[in-house]
Order: structure tokens, then sequence, then C-alpha cells
């Protein structure tokens, strides 16, 4: 087994610390972007990759912050197909797991603790070639016609805005191009019956005007399976369906306008992924002592519009988008199966126990649409800028059924939405909810770079952003509604908030050389507060009714360095995080009263190293490594679900003794309240990296590539209240190997992946349901797959 020590020496032995990052900062024309292309496709050698960090179109290496590119070659080497596979391959970001089909993002520690919760904004910004994406579940789509995954670390409070406390993802995908027809296909078969497919093709309709299209598809059984589903000897998780398709128009009438036309579709229907219960006696990850059919279905629809009016003036650009989203989750909350759940829930007070507890509906439904206008300058001289303003607006909604109980009917399937007040089945759920949630913000920015010297620039920039919140929200809670005629479900206004908030940024970035720069930057980032749709309807004690909003001021210092000959490249980065009114989930004494509340104040600090090596011309070396630290700096008594509960059946008050005895189980729950001070962030591995060496060269009658990797991701606690091992997210090691080749002639290849090559068992994260029953969950990365692809382009 490799252990930290053993990875943090191969890093430094390695001599090259900046992954996947390249670049000069300069403006880049269209044959630098051209080379930079091929460059990337071949996998060696140290080349410049073009990004739209700062809203207009540069190389990375003179930007002042710290910035990533992922191109589609490191992608498929990786066998990344959507967001979580990006786990250990930038620094400082975590892509938990979380129930049904949720993506928890953070980088350096911060992004959103509020999961399955469509009241609040994630804290890392995710975009499809610049368009913001409104629900989590949606970066659960595969990549599709990707060129390239941008990550941006730290608070982009200007020219991103609200959701970038964080920092920004952006996925940028393949324009269509007037230069000639080209395309590729591919496919490939691996292990677990695994199948893959895509194909894409650009047309040139005319000098002005054209197309391009692809398609993709991947397949494959379930990595794991549940043992106690009725009438399924073995029931797939971790299984894989999906389809997605993109097609793209621009026309180009004259060589200073554009309109580019995009739309994404992607369907995916599974049996959902392996949550295994830490208490589950099988030892083996792979197989679950559950009950319950899981089940996942996911479908986007996603449409964007790009016009740029290039004027002696300013580039000017405007970014229209539309998304649909729909998802529908079920899976087993209490992760076990009959047995096993009664023995923990058993009380010999009440002589109560539970044998199951299900999610047979989470369906979530999203649409929203955003418009943004910004205008970048286009003269020379000392001073640049770029300004905008950005209008967006969305309409989340929530169905949830949740059973628990100690019959034999733990099939039971969701109520209909019609369903009657007084319909017996009412009297036997455990919680339901029909919500909605709409948002309207409306921001302006405006950045500017001036040279004070040939070699000293100042940025400096500015955004106001405005938030505004509204929704509906009713509850059935213990098997009773609140209707007494009609549906029982009827939701009823929670009222409305809004806020606002300044957020901006100075930097300044001195460039020693044409090929060595250091900078030092102040950013504030934004996240804004929200609505508590159970306690504005009354249903708890101490959860407010209202949230604030998140604040954090990064202050943050690095260099930017190329050296012998441009064949080393060194980038480091230190950081120093202050935050203000982290959201978290939190309990309620009274059940069924969770929500959202605020951690006052907390400190993250840390050091990032990225590297690039390519000392021949056939041979690279690519390796990334940071190292985090953080904690809560103020006093906060935070409630635990699991720890109330406990405190709710140490007082004598379990199951429906609560109701019977309302006024003392609620304060024996509140009794368990812990203060946070000096607990550590949650989300924050204190080690991860990784290491790849890439070799290119001629081999018989073609070229050969051949790739390995190792990737480590350190132990972290999953939630704030650092509930000793409960919370520790184990560290993992992974390998991943990739040969492909290229006969010569022929634009043909054959392409070997191995990814998890030493088949490690490991934690992709540890999570509770934190409106279930609270069990404590692991899903786990991808066993090892062995996948041999073929692929030809023209």
């Amino acid at each position: 087994m490799i252990s930290k020590t053993h990875f943090v020496q191969a890093l430094a032995c390695s001599a090259s610390l900046l992954a996947f990052t390249s670049g000069t900062a300069r403006a880049a024309d269209a044959e630098t972007a051209a080379d930079a292309a091929a460059a990337s496709d071949s996998g060696t050698g140290i080349y410049d990759i073009v990004v739209t960090a700062e809203r207009r179109e540069v190389s990375l290496q003179d930007a002042p912050l710290s910035v990533s590119a992922v191109t589609s070659e490191m992608l498929k080497s990786a066998n990344i197909n959507d967001i979580t596979g990006l786990n250990g391959s930038v620094p400082g970001l975590v892509v938990a797991r979380s129930g049904g089909g949720e993506r928890i993002i953070t980088i350096r520690g911060i992004g959103s603790e509020t999961p399955e919760n469509t009241n609040t904004q994630p804290g890392v910004s995710y975009h499809i070639d610049g368009v913001y994406i409104f629900n989590s579940i949606a970066a659960s789509a595969a990549f599709i016609d990707v060129k390239q995954v941008e990550v941006l670390r730290g608070p982009q409070g200007t020219l991103f805005g609200q959701g970038s406390t964080g920092g920004t993802i952006n996925v940028v995908t393949n324009d269509p191009s007037t230069d000639v027809v080209s395309g590729n296909v591919s496919a490939g078969i691996g292990n677990y019956n695994y199948k893959e497919g895509s194909a894409a093709l650009n047309v040139p309709l005319s000098d002005t005007l054209a197309v391009r299209g692809a398609f993709q598809f991947t397949k494959h059984d379930g990595y794991a399976y549940a043992t106690e589903v009725p009438g399924v000897a073995k029931y797939d998780l971790d299984d894989e369906d999906n389809t997605g398709w993109r097609l793209g128009a621009k026309w180009s009438p004259t060589s200073d306008f554009s309109i580019t036309l995009n739309t994404i579709q992607y369907d995916s229907n599974t049996h959902g992924p392996a949550q295994k219960n830490i208490l589950d006696p099988e030892t083996d990850p792979r197989v679950l002592t559950q009950d319950y059919p899981g089940r996942s279905v996911v479908k986007t629809e996603f449409y964007s519009a790009t016009m740029r009016y290039e004027t002696p003036l300013a580039v000017i650009k405007s970014i229209t988008g539309y998304q649909k989203l729909h998802s529908e989750q079920a899976w087993d909350a209490d992760g076990l199966d009959a047995d096993l759940f009664f023995a923990q829930t058993y009380s010999p007070l009440s002589y109560v126990g539970s044998t199951y507890d299900h999610v047979p509906l989470w369906a979530s439904d999203t649409k929203s649409w955003s418009q943004e206008i910004n205008l970048t300058s286009n003269t020379t001289g000392p001073f640049s800028w770029v300004a905008g303003g950005v209008y967006l607006h969305s309409k989340n909604s929530q169905y949830i059924n949740e059973y628990r109980g100690s019959d034999d009917n733990i099939l039971r399937t969701p109520l209909p939405l019609d369903t009657a007040w007084d319909d017996p089945e009412v009297g036997i759920i455990t919680y339901a909810e029909l919500s909605s949630i709409k948002r309207e913000l409306y921001a302006f920015y405006a950045q500017g770079t001036y040279e004070l010297t040939s070699q000293l620039k100042l940025t400096a920039g500015a955004r106001y952003n405005h938030d505004k919140a509204s929704g509906m929200f009713d509850s059935a809670s213990g098997g009773a509604s609140s209707q007494t005629s009609g549906a029982y479900l009827q939701p009823s206004s929670t009222g409305s908030r809004s806020a606002h908030a300044w957020t901006g940024k100075v930097a300044l970035d001195y460039q020693l050389t044409p090929e060595n720069m250091l900078y030092a930057s102040w950013t504030r980032g934004f996240k804004p507060g929200g609505i508590n749709s159970a306690s504005s309807a009354g249903n708890s004690f101490s959860i407010l009714p209202t949230y604030k909003q998140e604040m954090v001021d990064s202050f943050e210092i690095g260099s930017k360095n190329r050296f012998m000959g441009d064949t080393l490249q060194l980038n480091a980065s230190a950081f120093l995080y202050n935050y203000k009114n982290m959201q978290f989930l939190e309990e309620d004494p009274i059940l069924y009263g969770e929500g959202i509340s605020n951690a006052p104040k907390a400190r993250v600090y840390g050091l990032e190293l990225e590297g690039i090596w390519a000392p021949t011309e056939g041979l690279r070396f690519d390796t990334s490594l940071s190292w985090l630290e953080g904690e809560f700096t103020s006093h906060y008594e935070a409630l635990d679900p699991a720890a109330a509960s406990a405190a709710q059946v140490a007082a004598g008050y379990p199951d429906y003794l609560f109701w019977l005895n309302f006024y003392s189980a609620a304060l024996a729950r509140d009794a368990a309240r812990a203060d946070i001070k000096g607990n550590r962030v949650p989300k924050l591995p204190r080690w991860q990296g990784n290491i790849a060496a890439t070799w290119k060269g001629k081999v018989g009658p073609g070229e050969l590539t051949a790739r390995a990797q190792m990737i480590y991701r350190g132990k972290y606690q999953y939630r704030l209240f650092n509930d000793g091992a409960v919370d520790l997210t184990p560290s993992y090691t992974q390998v991943n190997l990739m040969a492909k080749y290229e006969p010569e002639g022929t634009n043909t290849d054959i392409t070997l992946r191995v990814i998890n090559l030493f088949d490690k068992n490991g934690v992709n994260s540890r999570f509770s349901d934190p409106y279930g029953s609270a069990q404590v969950m692991d899903t786990y990365i991808p066993p090892r797959q062995v996948i041999v692809s073929f692929g030809y382009k023209f």
C-alpha cells in the first residue's frame, strides 16, 4: 500500500509541480490556439492552453489567479465522463456523492453543506460554455464533445458572482468550424459488460456557416449489488445507462460578427448509486445488505445562444441560456435489511422498532433562464477592461415521499400528488413534501487592468449582486396532513427574501522575466441566503425562518514560472480565507424541523503546487499537490441529527413517545448541542495530488502513446460536527494506465485503458441522509476497469 509519505516523496522527486496548466496569459490569436490544440492531442511537451478565465480568451500563465485546465485527451485517458472523475486531478477539488444523484463540489473546502435542498445555491458554480447550471444534479451529466474543463480555484466574486465562493468550473465544448469537413467515431468494450460509443461530425455548409453534431453513450452492469431486494438475488447498483447528444451551429457573416447556437440533451436511467451503510456486516464493500430497489432517472435539456460582435472599442458578447432538468431518485435510506435495521431502532421503552426507512421518490424539476451581456476592451494601450451585466431566473420544484415502519410492505410506491387528505395511505407516510423555490438575481460587474510599468500590472474589479427568493411549501410529517379537504399537500407561500452584496477583487502581478511572474490578490466571494421552508411553516423550534448569506475574503500569493528553455513549468500559490456564515444543514429539537443554519466564522489556508516537465520531445511528467488546513474559529452550538436522536431515546421518548411528551422530548434533543469551535472544516483533505508520466514515440508502423497516473486523495471530515471516526472519510490511492497505438497513415487508433489498476476500494464520499434515519453511508470509486476502444478520425 502506498502511504501518504511515499506519495509526497514521489511528488517531490518528480521535479515537476503544475498539472494540467500552461500558457502565458497573453491574448491568444487563432494560430496560437491551433498550435495549443495540436500539442494537447499529442499529450507531450509544454504548450499553451487557451481559457476564458477572465471573460476573454487568454492563456493561463500570467493571469493573477489559480486556474487548471483538463483537456479532452486527459479526460479520456482516465475514463472521466462526469464531474466526479476529476477527484484528485485538480488541486483542492473534491467531488463527493450525496443522496440520490447529487454531487457536492468543493474547492479548498468551500462548496455546499446543504445537500438535497433546492433553497440554496452551490459554493462552486458550474458552467457549460459560460452558461450557469442551476441544479447540482445536472452536474452529473456526461461530458459531451468536450474540448476542455477549466477549474478556477478561489472566490470569483467579480466576473462570476454568486455561488462562486469556492471557485468556478467551466466545461468548454468544441465549436463548429468552417475550415473542413471533419469528425471522429469511437467504440469500446470492457469488463462489467462495459460498452461505450461516441461520434462527432463537423460540416461547413458555406464559408460563413458550419454545423457540428456529437453523440455518445455509456452502459455497464453494476459495480456493486444489493442482496435482500425481494425477488432479486443480486440487484445491480452503480450501473450506468446514459445517452447524450449535442448539436451546434455557428454563423459568421462577417469577420467581426458571429452567432453560435447549441443544444445538449442527456438521458440517464439506472438503479442508482451503491450507498453502503457503515454498519453493514458484509465486509465486501461492493456487496450491500439492503432490501429496497433504488433507481435514478436524470433528464436534462440545455440550450444556449452566443452572439459576438467586435468593434474598434470593445468586443460585445451576449450569452443566453435555457435549461430543464427532471430527476427522480429512490433509495434505501436505512441501508440495511429488515432485521439489521430493527436491531438498530428497537427501543425497550416503547417496544417499537422499524424494519425499513425508504425513499421511493425524490423528484426534482428545474427550469431556468439566464442572460449575460459583457464588453471586453479591444484597444491597445496600458489599460484593458471588461464590464457586463447578468440576469438569472430559476424555479426549482420537488416532491418527496418517505416511509418508515415495521410492516411487511417495504416496497410501498409513492403517493400520487392528488391523494386526498383523508386517504388512509397518508396516515402511513413518514414524511412528504411538495415545494418550489423561485430565484431571481441580477448583477453588474466591471474589472480593469492597468500597466503601471512594463512589468507591473494592477487589476481591480467590483460586482453588485442582488438576489430574491420566494417559495411555496407544504409537508406531511409523521402521517399527519395539515389539510382538511382536497389533496393532502397544498403548498402555500413561505414569503420572500431579498438581499444584495458587493464583491470584488484587487490584484498585483509582476513580470520578473517573460517566463516568470509573481502575483498577490484579495478577492471577496458571496453566496446568497434564503428561506427555511419548514421553519416558515411553523414546523421548527430553533431553525430560523431565513438564513444568512455566506461571505469569504481570500488573500492569495502565487508564482508562475517556466525554466530550462521552456521544458519545465513550476507554479505555486498560497492562500488564506476568512469565511463567514457557512450555510449547513442542522437538526431542530422538533422532529422533521431540520433546516439551514450559519456557522459564524472559519479560517482556511493552504499551499498548492503544480508542474510540468518535458525533458525530451516525447516525454512529459505532470504533477499537482495541495496541502490544506481549516477550522471553525468562533463558538456555535450545533445540533447533530444523530446526537439529537440518541438524546431523545436516552431521555425515554423514542418514536411516538416524542409526540406524547413533546416539550420534554424537544428539550432533551436540544441539550445534545455541541460547540463546533476548533472543528475541522468539512471536505478539506489535508493532502491531495497526482503524478502522471506520458511517453509518445514511433513503434513499428505507427505511434504509441503511453500514460501512467497515480492519484492520492487524503482523508477528510464530511460534516462540520466532526463526530469521531463516523465523520471521517478515508483516504485512497488510485493508479490509472493508458496506451494508444495509431498505425501510420490510417487515421485510426486502438486504446487500452486500465482504471484503478490495483482494484482499490477507495471511498469517494461518506454522508448521512439529514432528513431520514441519519444512517451513515459510504460510496466508492469504480473498481478496476479494463476498456479497449477503437477510433477513427477524418
